[in-house]
């Protein structure tokens, strides 16, 4: 049987931790479909925290007046938070700073030209998530680029520059343009939408029908 080809876009944050729980209930989903579809998953942008300083800010307090929770009830989100990720196997780690992402795009996107956005992504999730690390930072994300089989010193050109913004920029727009007001947002075949970090036996069961139904 010819298995049926989906193209699906992930679009993200990399300072959103539902998003990190999305793309492993999302490969979890893609291992258990095994032969039955073959998917090509992309990155796309997405910024939680667009106006962002380059210090960023502390978690508790940012979230806090962000979202107008008390830290008692930021606290018990991110204990929520932190039961989901062990369910599908990402740790969390300690956050205390939210920081800005648009640098991690920019290589991220440069990192989908090379085919390894995906691989890429996953290491930012970890290391900001996991490890508390500053996913906009040069060190950083020359580091993760080397770890995944980038080119560090293309990675730190990028990183030190303004090269990729205006693309990023745009994809940035599209999405906005077509409703998407948070993340993780998943879109297949530029037809289907599924929004927010479903479950793997979720994402399973949508990729199956989506298959099917083409």
């Amino acid at each position: 049987m010819e298995r049926q080809r989906l193209d699906i876009a992930f679009v993200s944050d990399v300072a959103c931790p539902w998003c990190a729980i999305g793309l492993a209930s999302l490969d979890q989903a893609l291992a258990r479909l095994g032969g039955e579809v073959e998917a090509a998953v992309r990155v796309e942008p997405f910024e939680l925290n667009p106006d962002m300083g380059p210090d960023g800010a502390e978690v508790v307090p940012y979230l806090a007046r962000k979202y107008g929770r008390t830290p008692e009830q930021v606290a018990q989100t991110q204990a929520m938070i932190r039961e989901r990720g062990a369910e599908v196997g990402f740790s969390f780690g300690p956050r205390k700073h939210v920081w800005n992402t648009f640098n991690a795009h920019r290589v991220l996107h440069w990192a989908g030209l090379e085919g390894r956005a995906l691989e890429l992504k996953r290491a930012l999730l970890r290391a900001y998530h996991g490890e508390g690390r500053n996913p906009g930072a040069t060190d950083v994300l020359v580091d993760l680029a080397g770890v995944v089989g980038l080119d560090a010193e293309r990675a730190k050109s990028i990183a030190e520059s303004d090269e990729f913004a205006p693309e990023v920029r745009e994809r940035e727009r599209y999405w906005l343009q077509r409703g998407v007001s948070g993340v993780p947002h998943v879109v297949v075949n530029d037809s289907y939408a599924i929004e927010g970090a479903q479950p793997p036996e979720y994402f399973e069961q949508a990729l199956r029908q989506i298959a099917r139904s083409r």
